[in-house]
């Protein structure tokens, strides 16, 4: 928030408003002396429902608006070691400055739809929103239902917006009003829990005014099959409860006693109160259909979509996504070439999964890897055998030695070429030097198991990621009500699924054992289940570096290191056999090695603000060690 946010104000308060998608930057250059009427703009739906459009294009967009694009700020990634300009890499060494300059980080203050930055058109967005609030007494020629769908969707967004912005920057002011240009700006930075606290009454404002579906109304009748993404009631309760669970989070209730010591637990009436929104959110999804649980067979169609005519993933499951420009062609010019060596993919900033992380993929049974060096008769596990009965998600989202990612559609590619040679000086892990793969694993998550230059497969592929699915529903609830009511076994108030229930329903459509007794005879057992099927299920998606941090173990080790597998191919195998079922490889001598150790302060819990933004009046103070 700053000068040119201020200026903003004052052109959409001179010039009423925009329709359709206009870029801001075309609006901005209009003259001022342009003849448009104050009430033209809303004085109907259609009108009206035009300058809302714009706020749809505010959403950031996550995946391309750089070659090379950072969202993963975790553990969970390791890039090639000899750049540090991915906004990742720049975390790994502390350097959160650079979230305002680094172009693979999609949080920069620059306020471009296009582009699709955060902070930037989070303002933006605030300030059209509340200008369109403030004008609903113009919408004359309008049904009520047509007025609740218009302010319906400006409640939810001056919510959402603030909600993503102080995610990352702590407590903000929370903007709820045009703001006069000619008073001068000092409002004051609010704690965590205020900011939440209103964001909570407008999502709530929100649900209340929005239907399940927009097909089912009359003014959505006109665009029937087409409304997927327009914000409704399902969207507002799940962040209403979302906005609750995060307020009710250790670092948004962390203290400091006298003796200097720290405390940080969860605030159980913001628990509770997440707990009721999810559960509505889950009944309505049960009694509607409205959002569903993807089926198995189908769940790579949750995060992307190859030679399908360009077609959205996400399928039902997906409740909100980030924005949808260019989506048909954004992802062969950004992240497709990034996730394979470069003696596959010759092109790329490459990038692969720590091994520490997929380490978190524990066994079929459900059941965690407590050690992978070392054999677990309770689970299963055995380091000579370590692909073998893993959790199915595991197969779906990662590439191990052995697996193909070439179908030798010529015939010209060598053996260690086609199938992952990712054993201790197999060549995926040699070739290229730093563009090698130096943790052992590849991902594919967001590609085809086939991603290369030789057979086609770059080509034709949508990636949309999902700011919020119905499984992180399911576990959020889960979380929120273990820790308002107390046990695994508590459910919420007027939602009778309890925490592990919920839990398990993820695992079931994995084809995972259920949430094991042993760990459901306590609070804190029950949680580190919580948090490793957050891991696992949600992995890659851009939630673990708020994750980590709203837990307040982002500082603590094992969360701070960036590992390497090691191991050597048995020789009891043909490669044949190997490549026939990786999953049953045999193995010998598999280590693990620290490659990045993050020395990280109390600051890294919060981004910094920028420091022109600081500077504009005392009560935007800078967050505490920047």
């Amino acid at each position: 928030m700053n000068i040119r946010i201020k200026k903003i104000f004052a052109y959409l308060i001179l010039m009423g408003c925009i329709s359709g998608l206009s870029s801001c930057t075309s609006y901005l250059d209009r003259s001022p002396e342009s003849n448009i009427s104050s009430t033209e703009a809303y004085k109907n739906f259609t009108n009206f429902q035009g300058f809302v459009e714009e706020l749809y294009s505010c959403i950031p967009l996550v995946t391309a608006h750089g070659y090379h694009n950072s969202w993963n700020w975790g553990e969970e990634e390791l890039w090639e070691t000899d750049i540090t300009y991915p906004f990742g890499a720049r975390v790994d060494q502390g350097d959160y400055w650079s979230w305002s300059s680094e172009g693979t980080c999609w949080l920069l203050p620059s306020k471009s739809l296009n582009a699709g930055h955060l902070w930037g058109n989070a303002w933006y967005a605030i300030s059209k929103a509340n200008l369109g609030l403030a004008n609903l007494d113009k919408m004359t020629s309008a049904t009520t239902e047509e007025k609740n769908l218009i302010a319906g969707q400006l409640y939810f967004f001056r919510a959402w917006f603030h909600f993503m912005l102080m995610q990352y920057w702590g407590g903000l002011p929370y903007i709820n009003t045009v703001l006069s240009t000619s008073s001068t700006l000092r409002l004051p930075r609010l704690t965590y829990q205020a900011m939440a606290d209103s964001a909570a009454v407008d999502f709530q404002r929100a649900a209340n005014l929005l239907p399940i579906d927009w097909d089912t109304t009359d003014a959505g009748e006109t665009t029937e099959g087409n409304n997927n993404i327009r914000i409704n009631k399902i969207m507002a309760l799940a962040y209403l409860g979302k906005d609750m669970l995060w307020a009710g989070s250790p670092l948004m209730n962390y203290t400091t006693n006298d003796y200097n010591s720290t405390y940080a637990c969860y605030n159980t009436d913001d628990c509770k109160k997440a707990a009721e929104a999810f559960g509505k959110v889950l009944h309505l999804c049960d009694s509607t259909g409205r959002y569903q649980l993807a089926s198995f067979s189908n769940y790579s169609q949750i995060f992307y979509t190859h030679a399908a005519s360009g077609q959205i993933p996400g399928l039902k499951e997906a409740i909100f996504m980030e924005n949808l420009t260019n989506s048909t062609n954004r992802w062969r010019w950004n992240q497709v070439n990034d996730y394979r060596p470069y003696c596959i993919n010759a092109s790329g900033v490459k990038h692969y999964p720590t091994a520490n992380y997929v380490d978190y993929f524990g066994m079929a049974n459900g059941l965690p890897i407590t050690d992978v060096t070392k054999k677990d008769d309770v689970s299963g596990y055995d380091p000579e055998y370590p692909w073998k009965n893993r959790d199915p998600r595991f197969y779906k989202d990662i590439i191990y030695d052995g697996v193909q990612c070439c179908t030798n559609s010529k015939g010209n590619l060598a053996e260690n070429q086609q199938y992952a040679s990712l054993y201790t000086g197999g060549y995926y892990r040699t070739s290229n030097g730093t563009k090698a793969c130096l943790t052992g694993y590849l991902n594919c998550k967001f590609t085809s198991q086939y991603m290369n230059d030789y057979d086609g497969y770059k080509d034709n592929n949508v990636v949309v990621l999902s700011f919020m699915r119905l499984a992180d529903v399911y576990l959020m609830y889960a979380e929120a009500v273990a820790e308002g009511y107390g046990t695994p076994q508590s459910t919420a108030k007027d939602y009778s699924m309890s925490a592990a229930s919920a839990v398990n329903v993820i695992r079931d459509r994995a084809g995972v054992g259920e949430v094991a007794y042993k760990y459901l005879g306590d609070l804190d057992s029950f949680m580190s289940e919580v948090r490793r099927e957050r891991a696992v299920e949600l992995a890659f998606e851009g939630h673990r570096f708020v994750d980590l941090r709203r837990w307040m173990l982002f500082l603590q080790s094992p969360y701070t290191l960036k590992k390497a597998v090691y191991f050597d191919r048995a020789s009891d195998q043909t490669s044949s056999e190997l490549y026939a079922n990786p999953q049953n490889e045999h193995v010998l001598n598999l280590t693990e090695t620290t490659l990045v150790t993050r020395q990280l302060r109390q600051k890294h819990y919060w981004l910094p603000l920028q420091k022109s933004d600081v500077k504009i009046y005392k009560a935007f103070y800078q967050n505490p060690g920047w």
